[in-house]
């Protein structure tokens, strides 16, 4: 676990952002962030694996291609 400023985390988003081009890169929960790099073959897999982080109640990050969703 590492702690940081909210601008120092902002940066790293956007660095996880681009190394993530179909999937998750990062989830938020109060004042709980995760980077990850969770790669999809699917836009089915990738609604599906979002759909479950959201029922756990995280912001999840997460770029499909041509658009980034939030």
């Amino acid at each position: 676990m590492y702690q940081m400023n909210r601008e120092k985390y902002k940066g790293l988003l956007k660095v996880a952002k681009e190394q993530v081009p179909f999937g998750i890169y990062a989830l938020e929960k109060k004042d709980y962030a995760e980077l990850r790099c969770d790669k999809c073959d699917s836009i089915t897999q990738l609604k599906e694996l979002i759909r479950q982080f959201k029922k756990q109640g995280f912001k999840v990050y997460s770029n499909d291609k041509d658009k980034h969703r939030v």
